[in-house]
C-alpha cells in the first residue's frame, strides 16, 4: 500500500500550517513554494481539509490558508483521511459482504489488524509533535518567506 499523492500533500500542507501556527493566513503560493507541492494541486485538496474543519480558505487579495485546529489536537489520520478517504488495506475489510468466507477467513484477519494498526498509528501522531522532531521538512519550514 502507498499513500496516494493528495494524502501527501496534505500532510505537507497541515505541517507547514502547522509550524506557522493556529489561525495564521498563509499564502496559497507560500505553501506551494516552500513544500513543493504543485500549485493547482494544492489548490485541489484545500477544499477537502476545509470540508473536514482542518483548515480555512480565506479569499482575497491577503487570502489563504490557516489551520483551524490546534496542532496537538490534529493528528495524521486526520488529514490523510479528509483526503483520501478512509483507509483500507483491502475491499473485504471495508465491505465484507463482499467475500463470504470474510468471518472465517485468516487473511481477513490480517487484512484488518493491519489497518487498525495503521489507523492508530497515524491517529497517535499529532501535528505538535511533528513539528518538535528534526525531520526532512525542518528545513523547509525555517526557509525566509
Amino acid at each position: 500500500m502507498r499513500l496516494t499523492r493528495a494524502g501527501e500533500y496534505a500532510v505537507r500542507c497541515a505541517l507547514y500550517l502547522a509550524y506557522q501556527g493556529e489561525g495564521v493566513t498563509t499564502s496559497r503560493r507560500e505553501i506551494a513554494r516552500v513544500m513543493d507541492i504543485p500549485n493547482q494541486f494544492l489548490s485541489k485538496i484545500a477544499p477537502q481539509l476545509a470540508k473536514a474543519q482542518i483548515i480555512e480558505i480565506i479569499q482575497g487579495a491577503k487570502g489563504g490558508y490557516r489551520l483551524i485546529i490546534s496542532p496537538d489536537k490534529l493528528t495524521m489520520l486526520d488529514v490523510v483521511e479528509a483526503v483520501i478517504g478512509e483507509i483500507f488495506l483491502n475491499d473485504c475489510v471495508i465491505r465484507p459482504e463482499t467475500c463470504q468466507r470474510a468471518p472465517a477467513c485468516s487473511a481477513h484477519q490480517v487484512w484488518e489488524k493491519a489497518r487498525n494498526q495503521l489507523r492508530n498509528t497515524l491517529r497517535q501522531t499529532s501535528f505538535k509533535q511533528m513539528l518538535e522532531v528534526e525531520s526532512c521538512s525542518s528545513e523547509e519550514l525555517k526557509r525566509p518567506r
